[in-house]
């Protein structure tokens, strides 16, 4: 595969990082070079002496040479900065590469230091110079000590021989002669050098000739010494370049006048202090030497340790760029191959090795990936197309579809069936992924037959009840082709026919009232006029049981007119007025008809929620309150039929009033009376079904019929306290345009015939 193109910005910085690196690697290798010979140098392994000019000559190099790595250094570690700052692609790679090289470095440099170190400082100090040079010290001790001692002896015996002439004071007024002769055997006696008695003024008043063999010229004093000899301050006065003791002792026999006494020092004692400090002397010189050679060699080898940290420094982080750079621009491609850049292609250098072979298959894993995302697309485009046909059809089935998995769980939900699972008070969401034993347990039947069976299409009718409302479904169970037996999905497919089959009653009964009214009606005014004729005629003339003939022409012409009430009945469900809907108020009609049933149940308690304002709606005023007013007489009548009223509650009628959502027009009329039954409450449409004894069955299949017309329906529902019932009488207002086919919330489709 070819390299892709490279831009005139990338190539110029290529070039310019190239010219940088080599420029470094001739820096790090004349660095290495001059340590090297700085060592050699110094090691005396050269015809260069170590001289001072050429010492200071090295370390200038050696630090012009660090400075110009540390800059090296410093460089590279900017870039890297910027790079870890600007979150470029590989950074923390690099960084932990150049920190890895850092460390490979600086440990063996730093332990050779503290080694070079250590044993620098144990061959040029070892232990038992410590303890000559503390024997030396007290050598000079020694000598201090000896020599204050001779003073100490020299002062006691002073003293002693003051206090001897003090007491031949008499003697030395009697006898000069024989005092002088004791004077001089006392100090020959205690080895005095020269003896002598003065006055402060440093006059002679007697001296004496100890016999020494060189004769001790008697200095004299200052007057601060005889000031301390007053107060006998141990003190000797030192003469001859420290060769002789002298001591001043006051003779109180003898006033003002002083025992001038002198004594010559052990030329051992001067000697061995001589002696030994020049050996202190020396042993500081050493010392002193010592030191600046350790300062020398640390010296050296700090600056070696230094160009060999900084050259490995720099080596690892040449390195790491070299390393870091393929990887970061594969780094790079990957993220704009994760955004979705499936066309990026990375610079692949030959001499970059197996990283030049990986950008290589990334290059070919691009290409392979760039066409299987194309092939992809397509199917994509294909399946969405597809998917988009048939959720378009689902949606405008009416019909319930439910997708069941082999397993029994529901998968999908068209709109319809979505509002059939809603009229449960479960959510689709919550539908889906849970068995449909649990959602719609009135399926599982015909759903297992479809499990068992061969057959493709599994049909049948079934009867769901949802929240008080029966509803009549043809259910189709079809079989997916996916899978063996165990592993087949299945559809199922609910058809709401409670409508149809309402509408197929109501007409076969439209048809049996018109059947039946015009049998009946013909004969039924002759058999009346001839009992009104009967009564009229013959009522004079019987005079034996005029009674009963009175009450069988009576009962006769009472059964005609019930007969005929229910032939009108018949005629009038059977040919239903057509509606007439006009823009009228609502609010009104509703209160006109509560007015007369209160007028005419005045026992009840009526109570009405209506809107304050009123309330348009496009309806027929006749019709609309002739199946109000039949709802309402039903709810009286289900009051006065309640046998356990006792104790309860007053009987009590409340009917309110509201504008829907979607602009349907909602009518309840709730009752505290006996209610509805628990099952088959949707027969109760149907015409001729009733729960009273004298009750024909028409009224609420005219009320369900007058609702129709009205584009609305009706519901038979629970009371909300749970006491009686609730009827909900809804149609849509029909202000701006015709009413829509689709029912007002929370309600099921419009029920009756």
């Amino acid at each position: 595969m070819s390299e892709p193109p490279v831009s005139a910005e990338a190539a110029a910085v290529t070039r310019q990082s190239r010219l940088v690196t080599r420029f470094g690697l001739y820096i790090v290798g004349f660095a290495v070079l001059l340590a090297f010979g700085s060592f050699l140098i110094f090691a005396g392994l050269t015809p260069l002496l170590p001289t001072d000019d050429i010492v200071i000559g090295l370390f200038i190099a050696n630090a012009v040479v660090i400075l110009v790595l540390l800059a090296l250094v410093a460089i590279e570690a900017w870039r890297l900065y910027a790079a870890w700052k600007a979150k470029v692609a590989g950074a923390r790679l690099h960084a932990r590469i150049v920190t890895l090289f850092s460390v490979v470095a600086a440990l063996p440099a730093i332990l050779m230091a503290i080694i070079g170190s250590v044993t620098l400082e144990r061959s040029l100090n070892p232990a038992f110079m410590q303890d000559v040079r503390g024997f030396v010290g007290n050598t000079v001790e020694a000598a201090r000590l000896f020599r204050e001692s001779q003073c100490q002896s020299l002062l006691q015996e002073s003293r002693l021989t003051a206090a001897d002439l003090d007491r031949g004071k008499a003697l030395y007024d009697a006898d000069q002669t024989i005092f002088r002769d004791y004077f001089a055997s006392r100090a020959k006696f205690l080895g005095f050098s020269a003896a002598a008695i003065m006055k402060t003024d440093g006059s002679v008043i007697e001296k004496v000739d100890t016999g020494a063999a060189e004769g001790v010229e008697i200095v004299k004093p200052e007057p601060s010494d005889f000031d301390d000899a007053r107060k006998n301050e141990p003190l000797c006065l030192v003469l001859k370049e420290g060769r002789t003791f002298v001591a001043l002792r006051p003779l109180p026999a003898f006033p003002d006048m002083f025992l001038y006494t002198a004594r010559p020092v052990d030329p051992f004692t001067i000697e061995f202090a001589r002696d030994a400090n020049n050996l202190i002397a020396l042993y500081s010189a050493f010392d002193s030497h010592r030191r600046n050679i350790q300062i020398a060699f640390a010296t050296m080898y700090v600056a070696i340790a230094a160009i060999m940290l900084l050259s490995a420094v720099w080596l690892g982080l040449s390195f790491a760029n070299r390393l870091v750079a393929p990887i970061r621009r594969l780094i790079a491609a990957t993220d704009q191959v994760s955004s979705g850049n499936l066309y990026v292609q990375v610079p692949v250098h030959r001499s970059e090795g197996d990283l030049g072979h990986l950008g290589e298959t990334f290059n070919k894993m691009t290409s392979e990936l760039r066409l299987q995302q194309n092939r992809l697309i397509a199917a994509s485009h294909t399946i969405d197309e597809r998917r988009m046909f048939t959720e378009a059809v689902l949606s405008g089935v009416p019909a319930a579809i439910i997708g069941v998995n082999p397993q029994g769980v529901i998968t999908v939900l068209n709109p319809a069936a979505e509002k059939l699972i809603a009229a449960e008070g479960q959510s689709e969401a919550h539908a889906i992924g849970r068995p449909i034993a649990a959602v719609m347990p009135e399926v599982e039947e015909t759903l297992d037959v479809a499990r068992t069976t061969p057959m493709r299409i599994v049909r049948s009718q079934i009867s769901i009840s949802r929240g008080g409302r029966d509803r009549m479904f043809n259910v189709a169970v079809t079989t997916g082709a996916t899978g063996g037996d165990k592993e087949r999905s299945y559809v199922v497919t609910l058809d709401d026919i409670t409508d149809l089959v309402g509408a197929q009653r109501t007409a076969a009964w439209a048809d049996v009232a018109r059947r039946i009214a015009h049998e009946i009606k013909n004969p039924l005014t002759p058999i009346q006029l001839s009992a009104e004729r009967l009564k009229r005629k013959y009522g004079k003339v019987i005079i034996e049981d005029r009674a009963v003939f009175d009450q069988c022409t009576d009962t006769i012409v009472r059964q005609v007119d019930d007969i005929k009430r229910m032939v009108d009945e018949f005629s009038s469900f059977a040919r239903m007025p057509k509606a007439r809907p006009e823009v009228d108020d609502l609010s009104e009609c509703v209160r006109q008809v509560l007015f007369l049933m209160r007028v005419g149940h005045p026992d009840i308690a009526f109570e009405d929620a209506l809107p304050e304002q009123a309330l348009s709606a496009r309806f027929d005023r006749r019709l609309l309150s002739q199946a109000l007013t039949n709802v309402v007489k039903n709810a009286t009548e289900g009051i006065a039929a309640d046998e356990n009223r006792d104790g309860k509650s007053p009987p009590r009628i409340r009917v309110t009033l509201a504008e829907a959502p979607e602009g349907w027009c909602d009518i309840r009329v709730v009752d505290n009376g006996k209610g509805f039954p628990k099952v088959d409450r949707s027969r109760l449409l149907e015409p001729y079904m009733t729960t009273r004894n004298e009750g024909t069955g028409l009224g609420l299949s005219i009320v369900a019929k007058i609702l129709e017309d009205h584009g609305g329906g009706i519901e038979l529902l629970d009371a909300p306290d749970g006491q009686g019932a609730c009827v909900r009488l809804f149609f849509p207002r029909g202000l701006e345009q015709p009413a829509s086919d689709i029912p007002p919330p929370d309600a099921a489709p419009a029920q009756g015939g």
